[in-house]
């Protein structure tokens, strides 16, 4: 029976103590960032079968060749070699995909240098880098405080031990050059280990700590994004979004990289859209644009440049042909016809119902709490 069950989230693996006191780990895919799906399992290939994705700690993995001779599979607990020392992760991704995931890094398997995999962890190894994976908090929580006393602009995102406890590498955000090498001093000293400092942005801190977004979903950095594009405001313009800071940037404080996603389309869209800068001419008065819907490519006209009640809608091609025939001197009949006005459809942050959806039950239910209420006897 396993008792003291633990989910590790960061690495996506499940910790468990038998009765006997030993730690048993498995792999939970769900519990992954940047999780790649194997939809070619349980079909081999040989030129990759000696290659296997190995994970660590949140969006850290990488490719590696299995050196032991040993039979490896998904999920398993391996012992790889490190710049110094070893480390332990564990086996994500077996067989054609890992070719895949090749491509997309763009590494040439033949000429370049894997770092290999010794052999599969034992209780032993496992009981080490639990002990290390213990440290990583107090750690975190201490050269926080020893990077304020040093008065060092920096913030320390994450830390993360190696698997045989010997080296932590420390996550930091600066947004200028940091001299730390005071800070690895006594780094050094208080904690006993190898020092490794990498610097990482907001996006990246963000894909380490994880969460979900406003969509409801998993945040993109953690889900997929391993490589940032820069984003700026002109993708919520060319959407025609509000220039809102709180509702364009994400948990990380930048501009949600979600802008990027629909940009092109959007752009594709406009370039089929005229640029009305001056009113439509029409025999019956001037029209006045009001609003275009992008997508759809439809423009909505209005006579009354004040009001947006009597809209009439037009394509683009329509546009296009009404500025032409403006340009040569000619006006259209009018915009009115015997379809009534229509105004556009757009959808609120609360969806199509009304604030006053639930006026008419709160009288119902008024009513039916007077219909109960017993008459009071008079004296």
């Amino acid at each position: 029976m396993m008792e003291s069950r633990r989910y590790d989230c960061s690495r996506g693996c499940v910790v468990e103590r038998t009765e006997g006191g030993e730690a048993v780990c498995t792999y939970r895919p769900g519990c992954c960032k940047l999780e790649v799906y194997d939809w070619l399992q349980g079909i081999s290939q040989e030129q990759y079968k000696d290659y296997f994705e190995v994970r660590f700690k949140n969006t850290r993995k990488g490719i590696y060749r299995n050196a032991s001779g040993q039979s490896l599979k998904t999920g398993d607990l391996v012992i790889v070699e490190a710049a110094s020392g070893h480390d332990l992760g564990i086996v994500t991704l077996e067989g054609p995909m890992v070719a895949h995931q090749m491509k997309c890094k763009k590494i040439n398997p033949e000429t370049f240098e894997f770092k290999k995999i010794y052999r599969k962890a034992k209780l032993f190894d496992i009981e080490k880098w639990q002990e290390a994976i213990a440290r990583e908090h107090d750690v975190m929580i201490r050269s926080r405080q020893i990077a304020e006393e040093l008065e060092l602009e920096m913030k320390i995102g994450d830390v993360e031990f190696q698997g045989d406890g010997t080296k932590a590498i420390f996550y930091y955000i600066a947004d200028g050059r940091v001299d730390f090498r005071q800070l690895i001093k006594v780094f050094a000293e208080e904690f006993r280990i190898r020092i490794e400092m990498k610097q990482i942005g907001a996006r990246q801190e963000a894909g380490l700590i994880g969460g979900l977004g406003v969509c409801g979903r998993e945040l993109c950095c953690s889900n997929y994004i391993s490589s940032f594009q820069s984003i700026t405001t002109s993708a919520a313009r060319v959407q025609d979004l509000s220039l809102n800071p709180q509702k364009l940037a994400g948990q990380c404080g930048k501009l949600k990289c979600c802008l990027n996603y629909e940009t092109a389309v959007y752009m594709d869209a406009q370039s089929r859209i005229p640029k009305v800068h001056n009113p439509l001419e029409f025999e019956d008065g001037l029209a006045y644009l009001m609003k275009t819907d992008i997508l759809s490519e439809t423009m909505y006209f209005s006579y009354d440049s004040t009001s947006l009640a009597n809209l009439y809608p037009l394509s683009a091609e329509d546009v296009w042909e009404i500025i032409r025939m403006n340009r040569r001197g000619e006006k259209p009949e009018s915009l009115k016809s015997d379809v009534a006005p229509a105004a556009p459809e757009f959808v609120s942050a609360v969806g199509d119902d009304s604030i006053t959806r639930f006026d008419e039950a709160r009288k119902r239910k008024k009513k039916r709490n007077n219909r109960n209420r017993k008459p009071q006897k008079s004296e």
